[in-house]
């Protein structure tokens, strides 16, 4: 059976599929999502931090794409949560790196802090930090109330999405890609992007791979005041706790790459308390509430694959790795620009698939 269901075709119904057809349909385009197994998306896995900065992205493409899409949160989350009537838990609460070791060249002295300033800053932390950087513009959000929040805004534009459906490969004709098979039957649209995360690899030769991450929450207790002991997020080596409004702490997460074991282990649970504990020896004794895993989109530089494919009518969107959350919403504006107006930005060339042609 074949189904023509006109503008465009997103393959995949994760964080990065969902913010592209919200944003295509309020530009007027017929969409369709094919998602084969929405609860395996990674954004349900994930922190939802908003890092670019904690993170310590090199200067370069990457990390001007994450701060163009930090700065775009406030305005999509607003726009999100005024169609919805739903709240996604956006939080810019700021970000503390500590480290264990004094860096040998602090590039902004003014956001560096040791010694009695970090501990009236932030009590609790580990007696070996020596310091750490405080990133005031970066955030979080939370990322499963997101995605409840990206699901009932498709549902409200009239997003056609298809839970269940699982593509099983491409039909090209020349230099065309014609319509897209799937368990339940074939998809046919003027344009296609491919946006299926850690599976890009099945339906194209991507050097995108899974970066497994196993990560686990903890109940905080409240203080005698009522707030929490954690109210920023700690963004420490190997290691992170995210805490939300509610009292829930997230910690996470191992890497582990080109595993596609779906499973928690105990292990990967061990090198996040391990780790934690190390950074904030406290959280040891509070409830352990969850334990979980997620399959992050790796790929060799750890940036994205955006903008024009192989085809002409295909246009990818994949391989964000931990990335994804913050760069939905400048995802979704450089390729529903792309996709409605035919505008590269000069950042799509960046992240061109072709970069890696040599080891495809």
């Amino acid at each position: 059976m074949k189904r023509n269901i006109g503008d465009t075709v997103i393959i995949g119904g994760g964080v990065i599929g969902l913010a592209l057809a919200a944003e295509l349909r309020l530009r007027g385009q017929d969409v369709t999502v094919l998602s084969r197994k929405p609860q395996e998306a990674a954004a349900l896995a994930a922190a939802g931090m908003l890092a670019p900065e904690a993170e310590q992205l090199p200067e370069g493409p990457l990390l001007s794409l994450g701060l163009r899409s930090r700065a775009l949160y406030p305005e999509w989350i607003g726009k999100l949560e005024r169609l919805t009537n739903l709240s996604a838990g956006y939080w810019p609460c700021g970000i503390l790196a500590p480290v264990f070791e004094t860096p040998d060249v602090r590039l902004n002295q003014e956001n560096w802090l040791e010694g009695e300033a970090l501990r009236a800053f932030q009590p609790g932390l580990g007696p070996e930090v020596v310091g750490a950087w405080w990133r005031p513009e970066d955030g979080q959000v939370d990322n499963r109330r997101l995605m409840t929040v990206l699901h009932r805004a498709a549902e409200r534009l009239g997003v056609n999405v298809q839970a269940g459906v699982a593509v099983t490969a491409l039909s090209l004709r020349g230099e065309i890609l014609e319509g897209v098979e799937t368990d339940a039957g074939m998809f046919l649209a003027q344009n296609y992007v491919l946006a299926s995360g850690a599976w890009a690899s099945e339906l194209l030769p991507l050097p995108v791979f899974p970066v497994k991450g196993e990560m686990l929450s903890l109940q905080m207790p409240p203080q005698a005041n009522g707030a929490f002991p954690l109210e920023r997020v700690l963004f420490g080596p190997g290691t992170y706790l995210a805490p939300r409004r509610d009292g829930r702490l997230i910690i996470g997460a191992t890497v582990e790459v080109g595993n596609w074991s779906a499973y928690n282990t105990p292990q990967g649970v061990q090198t996040l308390l391990e780790r934690a504990t190390r950074l904030y020896p406290g959280l040891a004794c509070w409830p352990l509430q969850e334990i979980w895993w997620g399959f992050r989109p790796g790929t060799l530089d750890e940036g994205p694959l955006l903008g024009p494919g192989p085809w002409e009518n295909l246009t990818l969107a994949t391989g964000h790795y931990r990335n994804g959350v913050l760069l939905a919403p400048v995802t979704a504006r450089l390729l529903a620009d792309w996709l409605t107006a035919g505008q590269s930005d000069p950042l799509l060339e960046a992240f061109s698939y072709r970069r890696f042609e040599e080891s495809l």
